[in-house]
């Protein structure tokens, strides 16, 4: 779980706010002068180009972590006019605004990692990671991708959803919950969730689920839903209680896990496990409510294909109801 901020960004005072929050948070996560440096001039990039040439743009700002290696995550939404040709627009000396057209190719050169996703007359997503040192090959998760966007409500301070991910044996178990209500109260009941979750890893996605009701009766509760993906066996087990919705898409199809009806920690009628077959090519989407349910993957062409925060920013963008804490957690076999 990490936190992020939402920055609108549509004037040139924007763009030096967000660089100046990018530049606070990697002082504090330990970058050196260099990546800091380089932090600085990804954002003030990303930011100048969403000022010339986006409509609705925003910068999604946060810290990231791989291998206990603090990094930055920086994702740039808009609903613009789109590439019709990313490839040319990379290029440097390549501008449509009368720029020195070095812009895209700069953020992609000095980003660890660099992904971008636009659709003409729909919008883009970019994406980039700056580390604060190397990244080892090997990771905790090296078989599964994920990425995500939390943010509370308009006008809250902290969201009181919360997301998280564990391991243990051959098992990824991911993790969604949307504290009753919004504001510190609903956060609390998320984060001990969570708590529980890592303290019971070892169990089935119901057996944690029984664990979390039974901690969480002195909180005002939470939706919740967990998903245990095993990439061996090709099989996700799913539990959700509350307004969690769950997804799966892949080329051969999609279907929907269910959740029932309740609160964890006061009133759940019912825990039920369901065992559902992974898919080749899968993309796991989970999402709290405040997350409108009528978006479809297969209507934005090549983003199942991009980085599962890519993914998450594009449902963020269209879909967001903008009256509720939002969660999207997207997991992908890497």
């Amino acid at each position: 779980m990490r936190e992020t901020v939402a920055l609108p960004i549509s004037e040139s005072s924007q763009a030096g706010g967000a660089r100046r929050l990018a530049m606070a948070l990697a002082s504090r996560l330990g970058f050196n002068d260099t990546e800091r440096g380089n932090a600085g001039i990804v954002v003030t990039e990303i930011a100048n180009n969403l000022v010339l040439h986006a409509r609705e743009g925003q910068l999604l700002l946060g810290p990231v972590t791989k291998d206990d290696i603090a990094g930055i995550e920086i994702l740039a939404l808009d609903k613009g006019p789109g590439m019709v040709n990313i490839g040319e627009c990379l290029r440097d000396g390549y501008s449509t605004a009368g720029t020195a057209g070095k812009g895209l190719g700069a953020i992609s050169r000095l980003s660890a990692f660099f992904d971008i996703h636009s659709v003409p007359n729909v919008g883009t997503a970019l994406l980039s990671q700056i580390w604060a040192t190397p990244t080892p090959s090997s990771r905790p998760y090296s078989n599964i991708e994920i990425g995500a966007v939390c943010l509370p409500k308009t006008g809250e301070e902290v969201s009181g959803d919360r997301w998280a991910i564990d391991r243990y044996a051959d098992r990824t178990l991911l993790l969604v919950s949307d504290g009753l209500g919004h504001g510190p109260m609903a956060a609390q009941a998320s984060l001990e969730a969570i708590e529980i979750f890592r303290e019971n890893v070892r169990k089935s996605p119901a057996e944690i689920m029984e664990a979390v009701h039974g901690a969480l009766r002195s909180t005002r509760g939470s939706a919740m839903a967990i998903a245990q993906l095993n990439f061996e066996q090709q099989i996700i087990r799913f539990v959700g209680v509350g307004n969690i919705s769950a997804s799966v898409m892949s080329e051969s199809g999609s279907y929907s896990m269910v959740s029932h009806n309740g609160i964890v920690g006061h009133e759940v009628r019912k825990i039920q496990e369901f065992v559902y077959q992974w898919p080749k090519g899968g993309v796991l989407v989970m999402h709290s409510d405040g997350l409108g349910t009528q978006w479809r993957l297969d209507r934005y062409p090549g983003l199942a294909a991009k980085h599962p925060s890519a993914i998450a920013g594009v449902l963020y963008r269209d879909f967001n109801r903008g009256r509720d804490d939002v969660t999207v957690l997207v997991a992908k076999e890497n």
